[in-house]
């Protein structure tokens, strides 16, 4: 029940075998363990163990998994920041968290330079080298875990409020990486490619650590490009890639897509946003040869909770599939009852992923686990078959005169539109009806479209009470690290 124990053995069963690739650099299992190791004994050669937070405040490299697993092999608690949030926001999870030591890259001091917390210790790239570089190691036991300990921290996004510490166990990052690594059919011969961020749920807990739970190569890369991303997954031999709808936007744009030889390439995956049905057709087409997969989990489930295998990615457009292994999800109405197939519900998750709490946070957290369910504020519908679709977040949806709209079908039409290269749809207040949708549109490079002409086709695919009352156009939407829309700034202050 600890991915620790899994790279000690794979330190030995495949010890020559590589696990990381950063640009011109490439660890081996042993050479990851053995940097991790180092982190690890300077820890406890200061002092530090169970309970004690380490924040790492750091962008995608090599030295970012061996101060993960490192801090864990010491026996604390790893907490990621988000390296794109601002100052004060930095400021709250270090000081809420109460984090003893940090870790972080040179190329984010101007960020901690404006920050007020007082760590025990702060440790710069330079100092992490010379740690894992050095020959010396701190002579003693390393700590005895539980399979409940916290291993990680991680705050959620904070698109709905204040962000909180998602406190996920050793047991829920071990279970998850089962999980993941078998719903993709991950071998010790896949080299997964992430140019997502690290510090993020999914590049961490469903790619990364998967991925070296099999024993497979993850290649890092700093960060995505339409053009270095398509260059990269072909040089490095990539086998594996998870990339946000915005991403596969960009890269299916790319004028030269089509003139890369893709061929040790297996599987696309993708999530953190709706993939609109255009999306995924062009996906299918540009590349006829690897299949597609849509991943459906949230920070607090580690996050998995269901999955659209490629069979059904064009048969069950819109769908994020079915649930996991070891994993129930239901369908629940206000009253806590579980709704009929093809009605709209509150989608609960229950299975060994689900976080064990808020860290210093009770009451959220029993607002948000009620008899082992974890109750997500997504909505969603089963269909017949038992494929669970998403139709919005509870937050976002929008009531106009007593009638439901679900953004995300408004949106689904506006990517139909040739012309619009990004959607997004949030409720505005309207002093007769309550509510009504506004529509944000992001346009592809020289096309030109007109408000009028959005309106006129939304009212040909959609009901009346459904068709946006306004549209404003922007040069892009703003996005969290995951690529999730910030819908809250979209919205009014005083709708907020």
């Amino acid at each position: 029940m600890f991915m620790t124990n899994v790279l000690t053995q794979h330190a030995l069963d495949r010890a020559e075998e590589t696990a990381i690739v950063f640009g011109d650099t490439q660890w081996t299992y042993r050479e990851l363990y053995r940097n991790a190791k180092k982190i690890a004994s300077y820890l406890q050669s200061k002092g530090y163990g169970k309970g004690d937070i380490i924040a790492q405040f750091m962008l995608n490299s090599d030295l970012f998994m061996a101060v993960y697993y490192g801090v864990q092999l010491a026996g604390c608690t790893v907490m990621p920041v988000n390296t794109k949030l601002a100052p004060p926001e930095v400021d709250y999870i270090f000081t809420h968290s109460a984090a003893k030591v940090l870790f972080y890259d040179d190329a984010l001091q101007e960020t901690l330079d404006v920050t007020n917390y007082h760590f025990d210790e702060r440790l710069n790239l330079a100092n992490i080298l010379e740690i894992v570089e050095g020959d010396s190691f701190f002579i003693g036991e390393f700590a005895s875990l539980d399979p409940e300990d916290t291993a990680v921290v991680m705050y959620t996004s904070g698109t709905t409020g204040k962000p909180k510490g998602v406190m996920l166990s050793h047991r829920n990052i071990y279970e998850t990486a089962e999980i993941w690594s078998d719903s993709m059919n991950m071998t010790n011969e896949d080299r997964m490619y992430i140019c997502t961020p690290l510090f993020h749920c999914a590049g961490s807990h469903v790619f990364a650590v998967p991925m070296m739970y099999k024993g497979g190569a993850v290649i890092i890369s700093e960060a995505f490009s339409p053009t270095s991303t398509l260059q990269d997954l072909v040089k490095t031999e990539a086998t594996i890639f998870f990339g946000v709808p915005a991403m596969y936007t960009l890269l299916l744009n790319n004028p030269n897509v089509a003139s890369y030889n893709f061929e040790h390439l297996r599987l696309l995956c993708y999530g953190a946003a709706p993939m609109p049905y255009e999306l995924v057709k062009r996906l299918k087409e540009t590349f006829p040869k690897v299949a597609v997969q849509n991943l459906y989990g949230q920070t607090e489930n580690t996050p998995a909770a269901t999955s659209l295998l490629d069979d059904a990615a064009l048969l069950k457009i819109g769908s994020v599939g079915k649930p996991l292994a070891r994993t129930e999800v239901k369908l629940v109405n206000s009253e806590g009852e579980e709704v009929a197939t093809g009605e709209v519900g509150e989608i609960c998750v229950r299975g060994p992923q689900v976080m064990k709490g808020y860290l210093r946070n009770p009451e959220e957290t029993d607002f948000a686990i009620r008899d082992g369910w974890l109750y997500t504020g997504d909505l969603g519908r089963f269909d017949e078959e038992g494929y669970l679709y998403i139709v919005d977040r509870k937050k976002d949806m929008v009531i106009r005169s007593g009638e439901n709209i679900y953004p995300i079908e408004v949106e689904e039409v506006l990517y139909q539109i040739p012309q619009v290269l990004e959607a997004a749809v949030v409720g505005i207040p309207h002093e007769i009806y309550g509510e009504v949708p506004k529509a944000f549109v992001v346009l592809k490079e020289g096309q030109t479209l007109t408000e009028e002409q959005i309106l006129a086709y939304s009212h040909q695919h959609l009901a009346k009470y459904k068709v946006p009352y306004e549209v404003e156009f922007l040069d892009t939407l703003p996005r969290n690290a995951s690529g999730k829309v910030l819908k809250h700034t979209l919205r009014p202050k005083e709708h907020i």
